[in-house]
C-alpha cells in the first residue's frame, strides 16, 4: 500500500488515500501523547466491552488516549477496506472516513463494526456483485454497531460469549439488509439528507428496539458526557484544520483562487466536491467548516469531548461531499434561533449535537435558500430530541434519522409553496 505524497490533479486517489492514512496515524499518535500504552490498552478493552448506545462518550469510558487510538484504528481499518475493495478515493471516501473517526469517539469501536461490514459483504456475494458497490453503505451502516454490545448485555440466558455471538449474528443480518433499504430511503428524501444511511439505520433500529421491548427489555436513557477538555482539544482541532487550509492553499498554487466555486453547489447528493473542484480547494473548505464548527461549540459554552468532536469531524469530512459555509450556516442558525423560544439551551448535550449534525440538511438551504434552511434547522432541533426513544439509542446517527423525517414533511411543503408563488 505504498503511495506517493505527490499530488496529481487528474488522478488524486492515491494522494487522498495517503492523507487519510496520515489522518489515521495522527489520531493514534495524539492518543499516545495523552496516555501511556498500558492505560490505552486497558481503555480499549473497556470501550470494546461497554454498551455503546447514545450517548456514550468513549473518553469517559476508556480515557482520552484510548478513545483517540480507537478512532485512529477504526479509520485505518476503513482505509484498508476501501483499498481492498479497490475503490478510488474521492469525496465520499473522505466524508466516510472522517465520519468513522468521529463516531469512534462515541459508539463505534474496533470490534462492533465488523459484523455489519461482513453482512454487507455477504449481500454482495448474494447479489454476485463486487463489494465495492456496497462498501460505503456497509461502513456508514456501522451506525447500528451498538446493537452488538447491547444484545450481549440483555438477560441472563446463556454465557456472555453466547449472547455476544447472537449480537454478531444480528449485526450480520443488519449489514445484509442495509443496501436495499438504503437505496429505497434515498428516493424518499431525494438526496436532501446527506446522512441517508442514518435515516435507514433509524428505521431498522426502531424495529429492533420494538422487538426488544416486546420481550421485556427496557432501554435506559444514557448520558456519558465528559467535560474539562476544551483547551487541549481546541488547540488540537484548530491545528488540524489549520494544516488542512495551509495544505490546500499550498497545493492550489499558494493561493485561494477558485475557493468560492465550491459555494455554487447546493450540496444535494451526490455532490463530490473533489471530483467537481479538486482536492486542494476541498481541503481548504474542510478546514474552514471544521474550524467554524469548533468555534461554534466554544462560543455557545459547550464541551469539546467525544460526541462533539465526532460532530465536528463529520462536518469537516462532509466538506468534501456536500457541505460548505453557505449551506450549513442557515441550518445551524435555525437551531440557534429555536433556542430563544423553545425549552432548551444551546450548551446542553443533545442540542449541541443537534446543531452540529443538523448540517445533514444543508442541501435544503443550498437548493431552496437560507430561509428554508433556517426552517429546516428549527424543525430538526425539535424532531431530533424526540427520535432517540424510538430506536432506544441503537442508531448512532440519530440526527440522520431525524433529518430524514424532516425531509419527508418539509420537502413537499417547499415544493407546494414555491409553485404557488410562481418560483
Amino acid at each position: 500500500m505504498r503511495r506517493s505524497l505527490t499530488y496529481n490533479a487528474k488522478h488524486p486517489s492515491d494522494f487522498i488515500q495517503s492523507t487519510m492514512l496520515i489522518f489515521s496515524l495522527l489520531l493514534i499518535g495524539y492518543g499516545f501523547l495523552c496516555d501511556p500504552p498500558w492505560q490505552i490498552a486497558i481503555g480499549l478493552y473497556q470501550i470494546v466491552t461497554t454498551q455503546a448506545v447514545l450517548i456514550t462518550d468513549s473518553m469517559l469510558i476508556g480515557g482520552v488516549g484510548a478513545a483517540f487510538v480507537n478512532a485512529g484504528l477504526v479509520t485505518l481499518i476503513s482505509v484498508f477496506l476501501l483499498r481492498i475493495a479497490k475503490v478510488p478515493f474521492s469525496g465520499i471516501s473522505v466524508a466516510c472516513l472522517f465520519l468513522m473517526a468521529g463516531f469512534s469517539l462515541f459508539g463505534k469501536d474496533i470490534s462492533n463494526i465488523f459484523p455489519i461490514i461482513i453482512g454487507g459483504y455477504l449481500y454482495s456475494l448474494y447479489k454476485q456483485e463486487p463489494f465495492s458497490r456496497y462498501i460505503y453503505i456497509s461502513l456508514f451502516g456501522t451506525a447500528l454497531a451498538p446493537v452488538v454490545t447491547e444484545i450481549a448485555s440483555i438477560g441472563q440466558n446463556g454465557t456472555p460469549l453466547f449472547r455476544y455471538l447472537i449480537g454478531c449474528l444480528i449485526g450480520l443480518l443488519i449489514g445484509f439488509v442495509l443496501p436495499p433499504l438504503a437505496a429505497y430511503t434515498l428516493r424518499v428524501h431525494q438526496g436532501y439528507n446527506l446522512y441517508n444511511v442514518g435515516f435507514t439505520a433509524g428505521l431498522i433500529g426502531m424495529v429492533l428496539a420494538s422487538l426488544f421491548k416486546s420481550f421485556g427489555h427496557e432501554f435506559d436513557s444514557r448520558m456519558v458526557w465528559s467535560t474539562g477538555y476544551n483547551l487541549p482539544f481546541s488547540i488540537f482541532l484548530f491545528l488540524l484544520f489549520g494544516i488542512m487550509v495551509f495544505t490546500g492553499f499550498w497545493l492550489n498554487g499558494k493561493c485561494f483562487s477558485g475557493f468560492s466555486r465550491i459555494h455554487r453547489h447546493t450540496g444535494r447528493s451526490v455532490a463530490d466536491f473533489i471530483l467537481l473542484d479538486g482536492y486542494p480547494l476541498v481541503l481548504i473548505n474542510m478546514g474552514v467548516v471544521g474550524g467554524f464548527a469548533t468555534a461554534y461549540v466554544l462560543l455557545v459554552g459547550g464541551d469539546l469531548n467525544g460526541p462533539t468532536i465526532g460532530g465536528i469531524l463529520t462536518i469537516c469530512g462532509f466538506g468534501a461531499f456536500g457541505k460548505h459555509m453557505r449551506n450549513i450556516v442557515p441550518v445551524m442558525a435555525g437551531v440557534v434561533i429555536s433556542s430563544y423560544f423553545m425549552v432548551w439551551k444551546l450548551d446542553s448535550p443533545s442540542v449541541l449535537l443537534a446543531a452540529l449534525f443538523s448540517t445533514g440538511l444543508a442541501p435544503i438551504s443550498g437548493q431552496y435558500g437560507w430561509k428554508w434552511g433556517i426552517l429546516a434547522g428549527i424543525l430538526h432541533a425539535s424532531v431530533v430530541l424526540n427520535t432517540n426513544i424510538l430506536h432506544g439509542g441503537l442508531n448512532l446517527y440519530n440526527n440522520g434519522f431525524a433529518a430524514g423525517l424532516v425531509c419527508m414533511v418539509l420537502l413537499p411543503l417547499i415544493e407546494a409553496f414555491r409553485k404557488e408563488d410562481g418560483d
